[in-house]
């Protein structure tokens, strides 16, 4: 149909329909508006903004204190071995040295937002993750006029003192932090077991030597060194403990694939593996049967132990090190040696702290891995 046929037929109207879900504009809520600004007694009176300030630097300075204090109650009030008392005083000073450092800090900065900084109220509308550079522009002024509003620029007392509290705040943590760690190198601290060679295998805590007649097709046993029971609770058993704790694990020969070079580790199908986890250091605890796959709880890393405890699942990055055992002439399970790789948590320096006899399946699966 052309225009000229369109022009002699009336318009057609179309009619509203009405979906029963328009909002009327005076159903809306009204701004009721921000509250008349009060001013507060710093607003009005020099000297009392002069002495709030004065009150800002004395808390930032408490807090400095507080942060010394904490190392010097670390440092003349030591933990000594056996003596609680001397645990109750070293974390009582400390605790209320640090505890004075933060509030300091946290009550410096509370008076000075609520009695010195720019108490107006201000609505600011919400809008995109990014503005447009008008808008960008614009935030910058508010915060060039933000820091007028609080004076961090001017009050250079209350901003060289803030600056000193909180640098100083972390030295406690350092000092302890740092006392934490043995004084010999790390890894070599972990490098070396109670293991050596001949030494029984023993039920873990009862110190029990085991025999090989007695570990089950299917079984595991939580195993320490038998000379562990030996070692007094202040002469460092839990530390020895957490580095010696093995898995003793008895599954049929066939399903063992031994590298070349390890055939001799094991006795019978009988393998004992660290319990300590090679991603965190978590206790290796949970044992499958049918699959023959140890589970570390913390991070679902999984091992296999018919193939030397390889990484199949989860975070961890090398295999659990393995302890090559034999039996003695009554038939008690005994090591062959110590470790050939430190035990637990891995990190990149482990690669140059391997034993020269260790067969390097685990490098090479920490190497597929990385």
């Amino acid at each position: 149909m052309s225009a000229d046929d369109r022009s002699g037929q009336p318009d057609q109207e179309v009619a509203p329909y009405d979906r029963g879900a328009a909002v009327e504009q005076s159903d809306a809520f009204s701004n009721p508006g921000l509250p008349p600004h009060r001013p507060r007694q710093t607003d009005l009176h020099p000297h009392k903004e002069r002495r709030a300030e004065r009150q800002v630097v004395a808390w930032f300075l408490v807090s400095v204190l507080g942060s010394v204090l904490a190392i010097v109650a670390y440092l003349t009030v030591p933990i000594e071995i056996g003596n609680l008392e001397s645990v109750r005083a070293n974390n009582l000073f400390l605790g209320l040295s640090i505890a004075l450092g933060l509030l300091g800090i946290g009550i410096g900065g509370m008076h000075w937002a609520r009695q010195l900084m720019s108490s107006h109220e201000v609505v600011e509308e919400r809008h995109l993750s990014r503005g447009s550079v008008p808008t960008r522009e614009r935030a910058v002024e508010i915060f060039q006029l933000g820091d007028e509003e609080s004076g961090f620029t001017r009050r250079s007392l209350i901003r060289n003192t803030l600056i000193g509290a909180v640098a100083i705040l972390p030295l406690p943590a350092v000092v302890l932090f740092r006392d934490l760690a043995p004084e010999q190198d790390a890894v070599e601290a972990i490098s070396h077991t109670m293991w050596e060679p001949g030494m029984r295998l023993a039920l873990d805590p009862t110190g029990v030597p085991i025999k090989a007649a007695e570990v089950t097709m299917g079984s595991v046993f939580h195993v320490i060194p038998e000379d562990l029971k030996d070692i007094g609770h202040n002469e460092g058993y839990l530390d020895q403990k957490a580095l010696a704790a093995v898995l003793l694990v008895r599954l049929p020969t066939d399903r063992l694939k031994e590298a070349e070079g390890r055939e001799g580790w094991s006795y019978d199908g009988i393998v004992a593996y660290s319990k300590i986890c090679t991603h965190v250091g978590c206790p290796v605890a949970l044992y499958e049967q049918q699959t023959h796959h140890l589970l570390c709880p913390c991070h679902q890393s999984t091992f296999d132990v018919t193939e030397h405890a390889k990484v199949i699942f989860g975070p961890a990055k090398r295999p659990l090190p393995q302890l090559p055992i034999t039996v003695d002439d009554e038939g008690y399970l005994v090591a062959q040696r110590d470790f050939t790789e430190p035990v637990g948590a891995s990190f990149f320096e482990r690669l140059h702290h391997v034993d020269p006899e260790h067969v390097p399946v685990s490098g090479v699966e920490m190497e597929n891995r990385t």
